[in-house]
């Protein structure tokens, strides 16, 4: 943690010291071929993203920045100016609507019997693709953030609503990440949890095992023992608690990430990843369907492979929605059933998660999709996907 790269001067300091001379060229950006070009295209860049800057050492160390330009890490978390597309009118910073769904600051309630508890808005690494950029990370040049603080007050007026909910019965800490809470508070709000008869599972959603995976197996750092301890507990009560994760790409994973993946295994603790399809990351066949048998054999399910949601800043990473579509299609059948994530849509303004291939309708020349989902809200309330306007066909 102490040497992440935070901010736009470290990273480019970063920067000058790692890359060549000369960069390869890239089909997308032929102008960019030489590492001054590199960092000042990336210095603007950082100053348009609508995420900051934070990177820990594994995923510095993994990218390759002898071919910056076509590193699917680098896409992931270090922006260019000359990158951008231009924004689809209907995207937005909450897009999913999360605090029109909030009856108390943090905990979003839009299922009926699960909750999702926003712990803190802190991460070990800030992605530029955040469903949450209206709230994660440091306040960026145009955007100020809704933070929520890691702070009691906001728990125990979280945990007294869930209590007071026997409807609830499942809850998802996340934030931000969870694996920026001390060992002690995710022992807190673990304990307080799983006092509440009701609430008869929970998830602790983190990105930590797949950027920070030293992490896991450091035993000075009792992260980690704390979780273990907490799945134990859950057990002994009847009561199902699970790791979800957050991989995209096959160079996510290394050594240290195998060891981790197993250190956690051997001690009882179920882990499910949900990947997001990015453009030029993991949108081809091949890719993830090398990531798929990559979480498989570290005994990570394959849980969840997202659309790309409809935030504004990162339309050169998002995918019309027929790649999905064409991913499933060609995917299906090539692993294990019990080992083939669900592509979802979540769907902008609430709607929730519905599998991609269930669209109400689909026009390939606007870009619209309608989806229904009457378990979430009610009725039959039409939600709308839009592709990105760079997708769409000549007129």
């Amino acid at each position: 943690i102490a040497n992440d790269i935070q901010g736009r001067e470290k990273l480019c300091q970063f920067l000058d010291e790692a890359l060549p001379e000369n960069i390869p060229q890239s089909e997308s950006q032929p102008h960019i071929r030489t590492r001054k070009e590199f960092i000042e295209d990336v210095y603007w860049g950082i100053k348009k993203a609508p995420m900051s800057i934070r990177i820990p050492p594994h995923i510095i160390s993994s990218i390759d920045w002898n071919n910056p330009l076509e590193d699917p890490l680098r896409r992931q978390f270090i922006p260019m100016f000359s990158a951008f597309e231009p924004d689809h009118p209907k995207l937005s910073l909450d897009s999913l609507h999360e605090r029109g769904d909030s009856p108390v600051e943090g905990l979003v309630h839009r299922y009926n019997d699960k909750c999702l508890f926003l712990a803190t808005s802190h991460c070990p690494l800030y992605c530029r693709y955040c469903t949450r950029s209206y709230s994660v990370g440091a306040d960026t040049f145009f955007i100020t953030k809704y933070s929520l603080k890691p702070t009691l007050r906001r728990w125990n007026a979280m945990l007294e609503y869930i209590a007071s909910n026997p409807v609830i019965s499942d809850v998802v800490i996340s934030g931000g990440d969870s694996y920026s809470l001390a060992p002690e508070h995710l022992r807190l709000i673990g304990d307080r949890l799983l006092a509440i008869p009701h609430v008869r599972r929970f998830r602790i959603a983190t990105k930590g095992l797949c950027v920070v995976p030293s992490r896991t197996l450091d035993p000075e750092d009792a992260w980690t023992d704390e979780l273990i301890a907490l799945v134990k507990r859950a057990k002994e009560c009847g009561k199902h608690i699970a790791l979800h994760t957050h991989f995209n790409h096959p160079n996510e994973f290394s050594w240290v990430t195998r060891e981790a993946c197993q250190k956690l295994y051997v001690n009882g603790v179920v882990i499910r990843n949900q990947s997001v399809l990015l453009k030029g990351v993991n949108d081809t066949v091949e890719t993830m369907g090398a990531l798929i048998r990559e979480l498989a054999d570290n005994n990570i399910t394959p849980y969840y492979v997202y659309q790309g949601d409809m935030v504004r800043g990162v339309e050169d990473l998002r995918t019309p929605l027929s790649t999905i579509l064409d991913l499933e299609q060609q995917l299906r059948g090539t692993i294990a059933g019990f080992l083939t994530p669900q592509f979802v849509v979540d769907l902008p303004g609430g709607g929730g998660k519905r599998l991609a291939a269930t669209y109400k309708s689909y026009n390939r020349v606007t870009g619209k999709s309608t989806f229904v989902a009457p378990s979430v809200k009610g009725g039959e309330p039409v939600y709308e996907y839009w592709d990105p306007l760079s997708s769409l066909p000549a007129q």
